[in-house]
């Protein structure tokens, strides 16, 4: 049993905080996403000492999905019961998101953009993480079978329920976003944030242009994957550990270590290490130095390896 929780006065001192495109939010520099090691499989006290850790890093945003776990929706119970636990004093200094999309439930209602699975996903989502609201309800993916105006409508509609302060929008192709800031702007709900996966080895959201509409557009970006699982890191670069994901091979698979990859990485290692850095710290100060880019998100198994990331900010 953890002693109760205090959170440390010191908390906003060593963290950086960015506007979100032009709007009134700021977002930390570093963000946690909670899709790994905050499961119903996952150590409860570890999980909880963690965000405890990344809060008194002043590390204010916590970004979760309705299907993060496993098993489904078991990330956002354990954020709830943390809320209970330690946080619910400090609900109004956090920015909370989770988002639906993806598949979560049996039948044709629990997958993609629908009106009805949108909502009903955040109602689920909130009795979860035990919250009245969220600050940020994301469309997870873009569905090219709904009309983007059913998808777009749920999501001005569930702004003014009071059940999300601000909208947004991932993994969405840049003509689809292009309407969604238009269709969302005449409704003013303007969209918020775009969450992109973005790293060293995947520049998609810099080439196909997301990253300047939403410069253009005043717009937020958060980036996902920033460490490729783990390909950013030194944990590859002398072959496949037992322990790694890419061994466990669902996510990661070990065919994509090609010796070509192999010689990138090493390089981009020895770069960083000349000037004091990790791979993982200079992989992630690359994605913050991206024109446009609000923050980075990241995953943590340990308090330790959090506190690793947050050395990109030094």
């Amino acid at each position: 049993m953890m002693e109760k929780y205090i959170a440390d006065e010191n908390r906003y001192n060593g963290m950086a905080y960015n506007r979100c495109g032009h709007s009134g939010v700021f977002l930390p520099k570093v963000s946690l996403g909670l899709w790994h090691n905050f499961g119903g499989i996952d150590d409860y006290q570890r999980s909880r000492a963690i965000l405890r850790y990344a809060f008194d890093k002043g590390i204010t945003h916590l970004d979760l999905a309705n299907n993060y776990g496993p098993p489904y929706g078991s990330a956002e119970e354990t954020l709830g019961r943390v809320m209970n636990e330690d946080l619910r004093p400090y609900r109004d200094e956090l920015f909370i998101s989770t988002k639906a999309g993806y598949d979560m439930w049996p039948g044709p209602y629990g997958d993609w953009g629908s009106r009805k699975y949108l909502m009903a996903s955040l109602d689920q989502s909130l009795k979860r993480m035990q919250l009245d609201y969220v600050d940020l309800f994301y469309s997870h993916r873009y569905d090219p079978n709904t009309p983007l105006e059913e998808t777009l409508q749920a999501l001005v509609d569930i702004v003014r329920q009071g059940k999300a302060l601000y909208i947004g929008i991932s993994n969405w192709p840049l003509e689809a976003m292009r309407f969604a800031t238009s269709y969302l702007k005449q409704r003013d709900v303007p969209l918020l944030i775009y969450q992109g996966k973005l790293n060293m080895l995947n520049r998609e959201p810099l080439k196909e242009g997301i990253l300047d509409l939403c410069q253009q557009e005043g717009i937020g970006f958060i980036a996902f994957s920033p460490l490729a699982q783990g390909l950013l890191t030194d944990r590859y670069l002398n072959g496949i550990p037992d322990d790694s994901r890419m061994a466990r091979g669902k996510f990661l698979r070990q065919e994509m270590l090609t010796e070509e990859l192999l010689v990138q990485l090493r390089q981009w290692n020895a770069e960083a290490q000349a000037q004091g850095r990790t791979l993982a710290e200079q992989s992630l100060r690359w994605i913050l130095e991206q024109p446009g880019v609000t923050s980075v998100l990241v995953g943590a198994s340990s308090t330790e390896q959090l506190d690793k990331n947050l050395k990109c900010l030094r």
